[in-house]
């Protein structure tokens, strides 16, 4: 038995569906929704507001940089304490039990069939239609690029995190080497991530699977969360990132298929 309700069925946003483009743009923490039958999980509604239910801000910034490249993007529209679509569904954790210190009731002693579920309703259909838009929606001739987007807390587990944003990679630096070299230019004044405050080698499961696999170029980056928490904040990011991705996206390079 499944998870959703029919009035649950649509588990992704797709915005500029049918838009030929030479990126695509993924947003795996969007929400912090819960699908009614889980009873949010057995958490207050504190619990959901906060850090670990989504990665607050990172939806707006994907809507707007979606607009200004005119680039497809894929939007999660349930949390990541369900099942999170950045991870393996093998790995345990894409189920915590556990997240910044707090227990998730609904998430305790799940068996093989409920853990199934989650998948099949949740992370399936998400990265299934993921590599449609990569494979169908992308501009004819050229192997297309996949930008994630994330958000971070400021602290976590009582340490203050002090970079602005964060560029994670794994193997592939054909845009995170310019994109990360733009970034530190003095005239931005910011502090940047090389694969902090996580590291695309370990965090990195939808990057993988759908762009490192097949030869794609391929980056994520992670703002701050209180530095995304105005629309102006907002806008900021994205009319910065969608520049300096224009040209990262000049460079015939990084539009084919190259294997790292």
């Amino acid at each position: 038995m499944g998870i959703l309700n029919p009035s649950e069925s649509e588990t992704f946003h797709i915005i500029n569906s049918g838009v030929k483009a030479p990126l695509v743009l993924a947003c795996d923490h969007a929400s912090n929704t819960i699908p009614a039958s889980l009873n949010n999980l057995g958490l207050a509604p504190a619990n959901l507001q906060g850090h670990i239910a989504w990665d607050i801000g990172a939806a707006a910034v994907t809507r707007r940089l979606s607009e200004i490249l005119q680039a497809p993007a894929i939007l999660a529209r349930f949390s990541r304490l369900v099942i999170d679509l950045n991870r393996d569904p093998n790995d345990p954790a894409s189920i915590p039990i556990v997240s910044d210190q707090t227990t998730i009731p609904g998430n305790q002693n799940l068996t093989a069939p409920e853990r199934a579920s989650r998948k099949q309703d949740l992370y399936d259909p998400y990265h299934e239609r993921l590599a449609d838009l990569l494979s169908h929606e992308c501009s004819a001739g050229v192997s297309p690029g996949l930008f994630s987007i994330h958000t971070f807390t400021p602290h976590m587990i009582g340490e203050a995190r002090p970079w602005h944003i964060g560029v994670l990679w794994n193997r592939d630096p054909r845009i995170a080497g310019p994109l990360i070299e733009t970034l530190e230019h003095p005239s931005h004044n910011l502090v940047v991530g090389d694969n902090k405050p996580y590291s695309g080698k370990q965090y990195a499961h939808t990057l993988d699977i759908h762009a490192g696999a097949y030869g794609y170029a391929n980056c994520a980056i992670e703002i701050r969360q209180d530095l995304v928490q105005s629309e102006d904040q907002v806008h900021g990011w994205a009319n910065l990132l969608a520049g300096i991705i224009t040209v990262i996206l000049n460079d015939p390079d990084v539009l084919r298929t190259r294997y790292y």
